[in-house]
């Protein structure tokens, strides 16, 4: 896609300072996804709901397992990124980095959107500490984009 730099390949896992890393979410993961998201659903809210409306607070778990399959078609797609946050032995979700291309609400001159937020448990910690310093220097670095608009 346009928004990508021309022969990216998006990395499959990232490992983080922290011993956790990232890699694409999958369909897969709502075993651990959905007790993450329900588990810290209000301070998510308080970041996403007016933006995103998520997470309602009657989702199920088959629409989250259809909210993750939706991401990893897109992912494949090389159309919009989910990155979960997990434990060195993917045991625990502790969080999402999602990196998306600009829309018509993005500041003029946008590379990408990006977001991340991290378990009610995280919240911070070391973990996150690491992700807010790690995620734009990474967006630059590996990603290539100059000019980053962090939303929500």
């Amino acid at each position: 896609m346009a928004w990508l730099p021309a022969g990216f390949v998006p990395p499959d896992r990232v490992e983080l300072s922290t011993g956790h890393h990232l890699r694409p979410i999958r369909e897969a993961d709502v075993e651990i996804d959905y007790p993450a998201v329900m588990g810290s659903r209000e301070r998510l809210w308080e970041k996403y709901g007016a933006a995103w409306g998520w997470p309602p607070a009657d989702m199920t778990y088959e629409a989250d397992r259809r909210d993750l399959a939706r991401h990893e078609a897109e992912i494949a797609a090389l159309e919009t990124f989910n990155y979960a946050v997990l434990d060195s032995a993917e045991t625990a979700l502790l969080g999402c980095v999602y990196v998306d291309p600009p829309d018509d609400s993005s500041p003029s001159g946008t590379d990408a959107v990006s977001s991340w937020w991290v378990v009610d448990g995280s919240a911070g910690t070391d973990l996150e500490r690491a992700l807010d310093s790690f995620v734009p220097r990474w967006l630059a670095e590996t990603w290539g984009f100059r000019s980053v608009h962090h939303f929500p």
